[in-house]
């Protein structure tokens, strides 16, 4: 197969030490990345070091850059928002240029992409959720927690997340970091988030809230949470909350933890000090409570007796696991009361345009180390699906770049000849009457955000106004 020669051709000539491009090259490289996240940010960074007078060009469908470090990260979280710092002083390099406001496969398609520039690198991750198909899921409250995460952190397209608050019992499904998030964000007392970057919309909403028991639910056990050290740490750490756990769920897992690698063993024995401290009798129903919920699986959702059309109940299958450490049922369920469930059970990618070459069943664009073809690559959680942190994108994305550069110094990319890059693509954008945000003018967007300390307010901004008439 193509791929295969493909992957025998990289893994051989992609990884080599790191050298500045030694072939005669008699026009300028032109490289354009679709996506301003940390894949791109990354993959530019590399290309701007490494291949000799290269321009490259990132275009974004948001007005504003750096994708889920701006929009996905907990606002705090303020440490990892600090990468910033990086991408910005990469984009103000005179051989990078930002343009905001696009969007593939309905301003531009990737035929004109790869016509205009000698390469383009895919990076414009995985902003959809994926979905449980169960009976009840359309019934109101029954969220995404990826758009509740947009909505506390003022991504414009969720400022008018339709989320209830005023209910005192929450799930969250899923046992990963953004499930951990959005169970912290909901119990965090509301002075304390007064000192975040939190939007004041969110703000003003959970300074209502009345959500009071947390209950995070995983199908699996605690030895096979996706959640990392540090977010269980600020769970378990959070002021004037209890936290609840059954211990039956603990019961093999002790005897497991001294064969397990570092990282997982020091996660697992943290849990079994929770489970440790858990209160064994009834708890304070006025006192926050988050419950950590091991073995379960959602089967439906019910309506709330008093609102038919909002979730008033859960019921979940009771599993275990079976030699491969699958989660399998036991027959048995129970229903728990929740009137607000979030679903965080992963992002999935989309095919922005026709001619991306996307595996609609795995969720992303088939590679070998980022590369799709010769001309053509993909980096971040387009590549790879929607695993890892800020650091395994930050690896891949500068294996996409050493593949790209490895092309354009084998000749595989022809950089011999000059292709038109902006020039061409910019005079279509404004052919077809697109408005484009370019660096200088988020620039000024921060500035107004700066001063006025509403971090992502949107409205303010008039951004919800760009992006509502361009839906």
């Amino acid at each position: 197969m193509k791929l295969l020669r493909l992957g025998h051709y990289y893994s051989h000539h992609c990884f080599l030490p790191r050298r500045r491009l030694t072939s005669t090259v008699t026009s300028i490289p032109k490289i354009c990345i679709v996506g301003s996240g940390p894949a791109s940010f990354y993959t530019a960074q590399h290309l701007i070091k490494t291949v000799p007078r290269v321009e490259v060009d990132i275009y974004e469908q948001l007005p504003v850059p750096f994708g889920l470090v701006r929009f996905g990260v907990a606002p705090d979280h303020p440490e990892v928002k600090n990468v910033i710092n990086t991408f910005t002083k990469t984009a103000k390099s005179p051989q990078l240029r930002f343009v905001g406001n696009v969007t593939l496969g309905r301003d531009l398609s990737l035929k004109e992409l790869r016509n205009a520039y000698h390469a383009v690198v895919l990076a414009y991750g995985a902003d959809k959720d994926r979905e449980l198909g169960l009976k009840g899921e359309q019934l109101g409250n029954v969220v995404s927690a990826r758009r509740f995460v947009g909505w506390y952190n003022g991504l414009p397209c969720d400022t008018d997340f339709p989320v209830n608050l005023d209910v005192e019992e929450a799930a969250v499904l899923g046992h990963g970091n953004v499930a951990l998030d959005v169970a912290r964000l909901l119990l965090t007392p509301i002075d304390k988030l007064k000192s975040t970057d939190i939007t004041e919309h969110a703000l003003e909403a959970l300074s209502r809230s009345r959500v009071r028991h947390v209950k995070v639910i995983g199908r699996r056990g605690p030895l096979q949470v996706a959640f990392t050290i540090k977010e269980l740490r600020e769970m378990l750490n959070l002021p004037d909350c209890i936290t609840v756990c059954n211990p039956f769920d603990f019961e093999t897992v002790r005897s497991a933890v001294p064969n397990l690698e570092r990282p997982r063993r020091r996660l697992t024995e943290l849990l079994c000090k929770a489970a440790d401290l858990s209160p064994s009798g009834n708890v304070d129903s006025n006192s926050r409570q988050f419950h950590l919920v091991f073995f379960r699986s959602p089967l439906s959702f019910q309506p709330s007796p008093d609102v038919p059309d909002t979730v008033g109940s859960m019921q979940l299958e009771v599993n275990q696991l079976d030699e491969q450490q699958h989660a399998v049922p036991t027959g048995s369920t129970e229903t728990v009361q929740c009137g607000l469930v979030l679903r965080s059970i992963g992002y999935r990618s989309t095919q922005a345009d026709p001619d991306v070459p996307f595996d609609i069943d795995r969720g992303h664009i088939p590679n070998i180390s980022g590369v799709v073809q010769p001309g053509l690559y993909v980096a971040g959680w387009l590549a790879t699906g929607p695993i890892g942190v800020i650091l395994s994108t930050m690896t891949q994305a500068f294996g996409v770049g050493r593949a790209v550069e490895a092309d354009v110094s084998s000749g595989r990319v022809d950089v011999s000849q000059a292709r038109p890059g902006h020039t061409a693509i910019g005079k279509l954008l404004n052919d077809r009457g697109v408005t484009t945000v370019s660096w200088k003018d988020w620039e000024r967007i921060d500035a107004v955000e700066q001063s006025r300390d509403i971090y992502g307010d949107y409205p303010n901004l008039k951004l919800n106004r760009w992006v509502s008439a361009r839906k």
